[in-house]
């Protein structure tokens, strides 16, 4: 009994599946076919930025610290006391140029001017009565020269009478004698007349002296007062009042408050980006001789300061003043000095501080302005750029770059002027891949700012 209904559920099963294959049978042969659609690549949203020539300063950037453009070490020209010391003559103040801030005691230098002085007017009298006696020597002289001549006159008439024998011989003796007298008075006048030459030479060489002398000693007064010869932020101060220096004791030290100069130092590889401006200029050693010699003029080079710190707002014009006229062996480096005018202008705490001694700064150097077709750093890959096709399709180009400067890079060959260039970011890149391009202008107008050297 239990075996029939074995073999009855068996039957079942195979009559069911039987069923089963035979529905999905018929319900595959009565399906429709299926259609096949070809599928499209999704496209992907980019920007872009138009490849143009736009102007361009290539730069470079050294470091170096802040030194005063002019440095004054006052020293002591006189020895003595010290009478007076300025209130502000601190390390740290300011003070206007002109201001007196040492005195040394003058009474001993008063005195020996107000000597020299008098020995100068003692010598001016003694000429004056020089020549006053000249005067009246001349006129002695003058006089006896006529009495001479009448006395002359009135021999030769007695001799002619003499030999007439009208007169006594003695009265021709008489008359000789006394003309003999007359020349005698004319020939020491003369002589006196002669000396008052030397007598004056001498005078003379005694006042010039003692002018010379007051000149001295009123120098010499005057450098017992010692003021700044120009607006000033005081350094070390080495004196008090009361104290007695000696000719040559260091005072003080004052720093130029109307500019400073800072020296910083450029790699040797770096400059051939600041003078690749030059590379098709023939006639340098022409300009260079022109200029006297003076390089940076011959490079055209201009500067800025900032600080390396995060303000900023506190950045200044430079002027490029010079180039050292050796390479540091040791570094490989190169000297540049530039120069800041009014380092104390614009002054804002907390944001934008003086420049002083000893600060740290930037030397941002720029080459003379140029047209160039420049891209953002990013929109290169491995020497690589995309281009949006004007069908709006992936291009993938080699490029040649010129030179890379901060997040940007100028190219020389591999695009043209007009095509736009992908700067997003695309993975996977598939060449022809459809784009949905949008202008990214806010890119743009930062390229032409920093190809410019401005700031981010």
């Amino acid at each position: 009994m239990k075996r029939n209904l074995n073999l009855k559920g068996v039957v079942a099963l195979l009559v069911a599946l039987a069923v089963a294959v035979v529905i999905a049978f018929a319900l595959v042969k009565s399906r429709k076919p299926l259609q096949h659609v070809a599928a499209e690549m999704p496209s992907r949203a980019v920007e872009v930025v138009t490849a143009r020539l736009i102007p361009f300063r290539s730069s470079i950037t050294a470091y170096g610290n802040v030194e005063p453009a002019i440095t004054l070490n006052s020293t002591a020209e006189v020895s003595g006391r010290i009478s007076y010391v300025h209130p502000n003559l601190k390390p740290g103040e300011t003070i206007p140029a002109g201001t007196v801030v040492v005195r040394i005691e003058a009474k001993d230098y008063a005195l020996s001017l107000q000597q020299t002085k008098e020995d100068l007017k003692a010598s001016q009298s003694s000429l004056r009565e020089l020549e006053a006696e000249q005067e009246s020597t001349q006129r002695s002289l003058e006089l006896a020269q006529k009495n001479l001549e009448v006395g002359e006159d009135e021999l030769a008439r007695l001799r002619e009478i003499y030999q007439k024998q009208l007169i006594a011989r003695s009265t021709l003796d008489a008359e000789e004698q006394k003309t003999i007298q007359l020349r005698q008075q004319v020939e020491d006048l003369q002589g006196r007349m002669n000396g008052y030459e030397s007598r004056r030479q001498s005078i003379e060489a005694q006042i010039a002296r003692a002018e010379q002398e007051v000149q001295n000693r009123t120098t010499i007064l005057g450098r017992t007062e010692v003021g700044l010869p120009f607006d000033a932020r005081i350094g070390a101060v080495s004196v008090d009042r009361n104290e007695f220096v000696a000719v040559g004791s260091p005072l003080f030290e004052a720093i130029d408050l109307k500019g400073v100069e800072i020296s910083a130092q450029l790699p040797i590889q770096s400059m051939r980006r600041l003078v690749s401006h030059l590379a098709n200029r023939t006639d340098m050693a022409q300009q260079f001789v022109q200029t006297g010699g003076r390089i940076n003029e011959s490079l055209g080079l201009t500067a800025r300061v900032r600080l390396v710190n995060d303000m900023p707002e506190a950045v200044w014009d430079a002027r490029v003043l010079r180039i050292s006229d050796a390479i540091d062996a040791t570094r490989q480096t190169l000297g540049v000095v530039v120069g800041v005018d009014s380092p104390y202008d614009k002054i804002i705490p907390g944001r934008r501080p003086p420049l002083i001694k000893g600060m740290y700064t930037a030397v941002d150097l720029f080459a003379p302005e140029q047209s160039a077709l420049v891209l953002p750093r990013k929109a290169v890959h491995e020497g690589r750029v995309y281009i949006a096709t004007a069908e709006n399709r992936l291009e993938v180009r080699p490029v040649e770059i010129t030179m890379s400067q901060g997040d940007l890079v100028v190219v020389r060959s591999g695009i043209e002027e007009g095509e736009r260039i992908v700067v997003t970011d695309l993975i996977p890149v598939i060449e022809g891949m459809p784009l949905q391009v949008e202008e990214a202008l806010e890119v743009e107008a930062y390229l032409r700012r920093r190809a410019l050297g401005a700031d981010e």
